[in-house]
């Protein structure tokens, strides 16, 4: 079951770091869904997660100022 992280209104770098913080308590293999309109992260997660060992199962633009990246925990 994924795990839904609501950030949209949050200033950069909150997007990050509260998707930081809800992985850490999921089970490799689950999927953490982050809905956010912060431009920046659009680099920043994707980034955190090559690092982490993690993959990005979608990346969508579903809006015009507003994403949804799915986050598979990996490690």
């Amino acid at each position: 079951m994924a795990k839904v992280l609501e950030t949209t209104g949050m200033v950069c770098p909150f997007p990050l770091v509260e998707a930081k913080e809800a992985i850490v308590d999921m089970a490799m293999g689950e999927e953490l869904i982050i809905n956010f309109d912060c431009t920046q992260a659009t680099e920043s997660i994707p980034r955190w997660a090559a690092t982490e060992g993690h993959e990005i199962t979608e990346f969508e633009q579903i809006d015009d100022a507003k994403w949804r990246i799915i986050v598979k925990k990996g490690n």
